[in-house]
C-alpha cells in the first residue's frame, strides 16, 4: 500500500537568498533518508515560500519491506563442548538474538561450522520513521548562521512556529524544534491571517493556493512573477530587464505576486543608466524597463505581496521611495564630474592596496610600465595605454563608486567620456575588469585588453612574490579568478605572449618588494598554467592530453592551447592509442640509457626491410610537417603523422633494438629517437597511454 506524505515546516521569514538552497537541502534530505530505509515512493516535489519549507513524498509505502535476514555465529567447535553442551558463547548468541539455546541451529558457512539464526526484518510502519528522517535533513541544513528563540536551545536559520505532518489523510506524531505536528497551516498575513486545516497530503499546495492567498511552489510563483512583469513592460512598449538572480531573490520574498509599474522623472535619465539600473535592483528589488534599443526607460517593475484594492497607492508608495535613491545617484555623479580623475588620481596615494605592495596609486604606477611594455609586443597605442593605465583606478575614490560598488570602472568611462578623454581610453577603463568571472564576455578594445592584463598580473606577481600563494578555500586576492583571466585573455585574444616573460617583468616592476624573484616567477608561473587543466576538463578535453602538452614546459598560453586541441583531435584517431604506445616504449627505452641518443640515422646500417621502411617513412614525414609546424599547425601535422602506424607496428614486429652489435643497436635508437622527436615537436604523446 502507498500514500503521498506531506512535510510542512512554517517559520519567521526565510533569508531570501537562500532559500532555494534550502528548499533543495531539505528535499534531497527527506529524499535521502526514504532511500536508506529502502522505502519505495512514486515522486518529490519540494515547495518553499518566505515562511515555509515543504516537501510532497507520492506514493510512499507505508511500511519498510520484509527481508530474510542470517545471523552467523560463533563457530560450532566453540559453541559446543565435546559432549554436545553449549558454551557461554552460544548462550551469549542465544540470548542475543531472544530465542532459547534449545533453538540453535548449526549450517557450514562455507568455510566451516557455524551457529546460525534466521529472522525476518522490516515490515516497519512508516510513519514510525518520518520524524528521524525529517529531523536528520533539518540538521544537515546549509545554514551559515543559526539562531535561537524562546527558552529553548535550539538553533535554525529562523524561529519556527508550526509543523504539519501528513501520511495520506493519518498526522503524524513528531515534533521538531519544540513544536508538534498538527494539521494546521498558516496563510498570507494580510490576505488570510489564520491557520489553514490540510486533512490529507494531496490537497496542500491547491488549498493553500486556492484559498490561503498562498502559492507555495516556488518554480511555479517564480514564472508567475516573470510573465506578470513582461506584462507590465509591454504596456508601454518596453522590455523588462530580468535579471535570473533577482527574480530568485524576489520570489522568495512574496507569497502571492503581483506585478505594478511604477514611474520616475526623466530628468534621472541623464545620470548613467547603470547606477540607476543598480539603485532599482540592489537597493528596492525593482525590475527596470528599456526599449527596443537597449535604452533605460523612465519606469520600474515592482512585486507586491498583496493584492491591494487600491494598487495607486502601493506604486505612489514605491515611487516616493525610489525617488531620494536615484536623486542621490544623480547628486554623486554631478558632484563628481566637477572633480579630474588625474585629481582623483592623487587621493589613491594613501590608500593601500596592500601593505608591503604600496597603495593603489602605486599600483597604477606599476599597470602603466607594464602595460607600455605590452603594448609595445602587440602593437597597442602606446599613448592610449599610458593614459588609461594612470586613470584607470581614479574612480575607485569618487561618490558614486562610494555608494555603488559595483559601478567600479563604469562611473570611470562616463567621467572620463565627460572630460573629453579618447572612446578607446574611456572604454579601457571600463573593460579592465573583464572578465569578472567564468564566461564574462572580454574587453572589445586592444588597450581595454591590455591594462586588463597588466592589472591582474602586476596583483599575480606581487602576491605571490610576497609569498601569499592561495590555500585551500583562502583567495582573498582572487588570484584563481585572475589567473583564469590573464589566460582566457591571452588564448581568446590570440596573443602570442610568453607568459614567463610577462610574470617576469610585473615582478621586476615591484622592485626591492619582492626578494626572491625568480621563485616567485615560477611559483606563480606554475599556479596559472595548473589553471588549464579544469579549464580542458570543463571542455571534456582528458587530462592526458594536456599532460602531454605539458610535459614539453611550454609558457606561451596561446600555443599551449593550440597544442592541447591538436592532441585532443588526434587522440580520436584509430591510429592514436598505438602511436602513443610506441612513443612510450621508446621513452621507456631511451630513458634506461647511461648516455645521450643521437638521431642522426646511418643509412648503411640499415639492415631489416622493417627498419629501412621506417627511417624512409620519418624522414618523408619530417619534410611534409616541417612548414606545418612552422606554421604552428599542429592539428593537420599531427594528422599526418598518424600515418605512422604501420611501419611503426612493422618496426617493433620484425626489428631487434638492443641487438648486439653495438653500432647497429645505437643506428637503431637514433632512429627511435628521430621518430620521437617528431612528435615532441607537437607535445610527448606519450602521456596518452593511461597508467596502469
Amino acid at each position: 500500500m502507498k500514500k503521498d506524505f506531506l512535510v510542512e515546516l512554517g517559520t519567521e521569514e526565510l533569508p531570501p537568498k537562500a532559500l532555494k538552497t534550502l528548499s533543495k537541502a531539505f528535499t534531497q534530505g527527506i529524499e535521502d533518508g526514504l532511500k536508506d530505509l529502502e522505502l519505495n515512493f512514486d515522486s518529490v516535489k519540494s515547495y518553499a515560500a518566505p515562511r515555509r519549507l515543504a516537501v510532497v513524498v507520492n506514493g510512499l509505502d507505508e511500511q519498510t519491506a520484509v527481508k530474510e535476514v542470517t545471523v552467523w555465529g560463533p563457530p560450532a567447535k566453540i559453541a559446543f563442548d565435546a559432549d554436545g553442551n553449549p558454551s557461554k558463547a552460544a548462550e551469549a548468541f542465544a540470548n542475543k538474538n531472544g530465542i532459547d539455546v534449545a533453538e540453535l541451529k548449526t549450517e557450514n558457512d562455507g568455510k566451516q561450522d557455524k551457529l546460525v539464526y534466521r529472522k525476518s526484518a522490516g515490515g516497519e510502519l512508516t510513519t514510525g520513521k518520518l520524524e528521524g528522517i525529517i529531523q536528520n535533513s533539518l540538521a544537515k541544513l546549509p545554514i551559515a548562521k543559526r539562531m535561537r528563540w524562546g527558552a529553548r536551545r535550539d538553533e535554525f536559520v529562523r524561529p519556527v512556529q508550526w509543523l504539519l505532518i501528513l501520511f495520506g489523510n493519518e498526522l503524524v506524531e513528531a515534533e521538531v524544534y519544540g513544536v508538534k505536528a498538527n494539521r494546521e497551516t498558516r496563510g498570507h498575513r494580510f490576505h488570510y491571517d489564520q491557520t489553514l486545516i490540510i486533512e490529507s497530503a494531496s490537497e496542500y499546495a491547491d488549498k493553500l493556493n486556492s484559498i490561503a492567498y498562498v502559492n507555495a511552489d516556488f518554480e511555479s510563483r517564480r514564472e508567475t512573477i516573470r510573465q506578470q512583469v513582461l506584462a507590465e513592460a509591454d504596456k508601454v512598449n518596453g522590455q523588462a530587464m530580468l535579471d535570473e538572480e533577482l527574480l530568485d531573490e524576489v520570489t522568495a520574498l512574496v507569497e502571492w505576486p503581483v506585478a505594478l509599474m511604477g514611474k520616475f522623472e526623466e530628468s534621472f535619465l541623464e545620470v548613467p543608466s547603470e547606477a540607476l539600473v543598480y539603485s532599482m535592483k540592489e537597493h528596492q528589488k525593482y525590475f527596470p524597463v528599456q526599449n527596443a534599443a537597449g535604452e533605460l526607460m523612465p519606469y520600474f517593475i515592482t512585486i507586491s505581496n498583496i493584492e491591494s484594492k487600491d494598487p495607486a497607492q502601493v506604486i505612489s508608495g514605491n515611487e516616493k521611495v525610489i525617488r531620494p535613491r536615484l536623486a542621490d545617484a544623480a547628486f554623486f555623479y554631478e558632484t563628481d564630474k566637477k572633480i579630474s580623475l588625474s585629481d582623483m588620481r592623487e587621493r589613491l596615494k594613501p590608500i593601500v592596496f596592500q601593505a608591503q605592495l604600496g597603495s593603489i596609486y602605486d599600483k597604477t604606477e606599476r599597470v602603466r610600465n607594464l602595460a607600455q611594455m605590452i603594448a609595445q609586443q602587440v602593437d597597442g597605442d602606446l599613448a592610449k595605454v599610458q593614459r588609461a593605465a594612470e586613470l584607470c583606478k581614479s574612480d575607485l575614490v569618487s561618490d558614486m563608486v562610494g555608494e555603488f560598488d559595483k559601478m567600479q570602472g563604469v562611473a570611470g568611462y562616463y567621467y572620463a567620456k565627460h572630460a573629453g578623454e579618447d572612446e578607446e581610453i574611456a572604454l579601457a577603463l571600463q573593460e579592465q575588469y573583464l572578465p569578472k568571472f567564468a564566461g564574462d564576455k572580454l574587453p572589445s578594445s586592444k588597450t581595454g585588453t591590455i591594462i586588463a592584463l597588466a592589472d591582474r598580473l602586476d596583483t599575480l606577481s606581487g602576491i605571490f612574490g610576497i609569498g601569499q600563494k592561495p590555500t585551500g578555500s583562502k583567495d582573498p586576492f582572487a588570484l584563481r579568478r585572475a589567473s583564469v583571466a590573464v589566460l582566457r585573455l591571452l588564448v581568446e585574444k590570440e596573443l602570442p605572449l610568453d607568459l614567463a616573460q610577462l610574470l617576469k617583468l610585473a615582478t621586476i616592476n615591484h622592485g626591492d618588494s619582492i626578494k626572491d624573484s625568480d621563485a616567485s616567477v615560477a611559483t606563480a608561473l606554475e599556479y596559472m598554467l595548473e589553471r588549464f587543466r579544469s579549464w580542458y576538463e570543463e571542455e571534456q578535453i582528458a587530462v592526458e592530453v594536456f599532460m602531454s602538452v605539458s610535459a614539453k614546459n611550454l609558457t606561451v598560453p596561446l600555443d599551449i592551447n593550440r597544442r592541447v586541441h591538436a592532441v585532443h583531435a588526434f587522440s580520436q584517431l584509430s591510429d592514436a592509442a598505438a602511436l602513443a604506445a610506441a612513443n612510450k616504449r621508446v621513452s621507456n627505452i631511451l630513458a634506461k640509457l647511461d648516455s645521450a641518443v643521437s638521431d642522426k640515422v646511418n643509412e648503411a646500417l640499415l639492415q631489416e626491410t622493417a627498419e629501412k621502411n621506417l627511417a624512409q617513412a620519418v624522414a618523408e614525414k619530417a619534410e611534409q610537417v616541417a612548414p606545418l609546424f612552422a606554421a604552428a599547425n599542429y592539428t593537420e601535422a599531427l594528422s599526418a603523422l598518424a600515418d605512422l602506424r604501420p611501419v611503426v607496428d612493422s618496426f617493433f614486429d620484425d626489428v631487434m633494438v638492443m641487438a648486439d652489435d653495438l653500432e647497429l643497436r645505437n643506428n637503431r635508437l637514433a632512429l627511435l629517437n628521430k621518430l620521437r622527436q617528431l612528435f615532441l615537436q607537437v607535445a610527448d604523446i606519450s602521456h596518452l597511454v593511461p597508467a596502469k
